[in-house]
């Protein structure tokens, strides 16, 4: 059966209340007349896009030049949501983004850099690059800039690299979490977070110590920012007794609640988790994860932002844009169950 709202040519109230403008305004992008604000006009074919209907020819407007973006991978539902907004941003400014995915066995971050500059990009975004590896050669990046390749640079600050950064705030993250689950009751706390010669991961733990104090002890693992790293993490922590444990990326937090559902435990009435990202989804999960959400609409518009002016000819700071994370709390975390017998709540 065909779909009556994509069967036949657009229709103007259905695309219309799709992107919340009038029927007049529908019809003045559609024919591609003045008095619409880009913004506006974006809106409007998005709503085509979203509702099926082919973009009529005189929408199709020339590329103003081609964008490069590097991701490590798109396992991870972080990495495909920042991806999204660079792209509507790019898109919206006239641009073609050109992804390009780092897959195991596949090309490296150097590799794809050096396909990219053979298409002739007019600039790159790097997302959780080499950049953010303390161990990496950053000379990579100076050499880019030097034969004239606009970059930016996102999650991973380097002071050796003369570009700017974008960044969440990794210290106010650790925060705002351990806050939250010293406030539940909790008395052991531990950080379950990737290795610490990437930049993320060294922030994370240092603002989780300073935070932690005396909740924390030794109970920080590294592993990797993945599932399995969680739950290689998890083993550890809860072996120490921890009731409380916060996550370098909601992908580790599903790995905790797996490890500890293995064990008999009930998240969160035995343990407490917290994540870090609030990916697609993440809200949807048994129990709903509690996670400190990343801004990823404002970091990745600034990245933009920060690189067309570099395209422009109008170099930005050379320095690292910081923004603040939101905590928020959903059903994998609450008082510790000793906490609510010593007050009478336990059956």
């Amino acid at each position: 059966m065909v779909d009556s709202v994509t069967a036949g040519p657009p229709r103007l109230a259905d695309i219309a209340a799709q992107a919340s403008v009038s029927e007049a305004t529908v019809s003045r992008v559609l024919n591609n007349k003045p008095g619409v604000s880009t913004a506006t006009r974006q809106r409007v074919i998005a709503a085509l896009d979203v509702l099926g209907y082919e973009r009529p020819v005189r929408l199709r407007q020339r590329s103003a030049g081609l964008i490069g973006l590097v991701i490590p991978e798109l396992s991870n539902p972080i990495f495909p949501a920042f991806a999204q907004v660079i792209e509507q941003v790019l898109v919206g400014y006239g641009y073609t983004p050109v992804l390009c995915t780092q897959l195991p066995g596949g090309a490296t971050e150097d590799e794809l850099v050096e396909q990219l500059e053979e298409t002739g990009v007019s600039g790159i975004v790097f997302l959780s690059g080499l950049h953010a590896d303390t161990t990496a050669d950053p000379a990579r990046y100076d050499r880019l800039a030097a034969r004239g390749v606009p970059l930016v640079l996102v999650n991973g600050y380097n002071e050796r690299i003369d570009a700017p950064f974008v960044s969440p705030d990794d210290h106010m993250a650790m925060r705002i979490a351990v806050r939250h689950l010293a406030d539940l009751g909790h008395e052991r706390i531990g950080l379950a977070v990737g290795p610490l010669r990437y930049v993320p991961s060294r922030r994370k733990t240092e603002g989780f110590l300073d935070a932690a104090g005396p909740h924390s002890g030794p109970f920080v693992r590294h592993t990797f920012f993945s599932v399995e790293g969680g739950h290689a993490a998890a083993a550890e922590l809860l072996d120490a007794g921890c009731t409380g444990i916060v996550c370098g990326s909601d992908m580790m937090a599903l790995g905790v609640v797996r490890a500890a559902r293995e064990r008999g435990l009930d998240v969160p009435r035995d343990v407490s988790v917290v994540g870090f990202d609030d990916s697609t989804l993440i809200a949807f999960t048994d129990p709903p994860l509690t996670t400190v959400r990343q801004p990823v609409q404002a970091m990745a518009t600034a990245a933009v932002g920060a690189l067309l002016e570099e395209i422009g000819g109008n170099p930005v700071q050379r320095t690292e844009f910081v923004f603040q994370p939101e905590l928020v709390v959903r059903g994998s975390t609450a008082r510790p169950r000793r906490t609510d017998m010593v007050a009478g709540t336990d059956g």
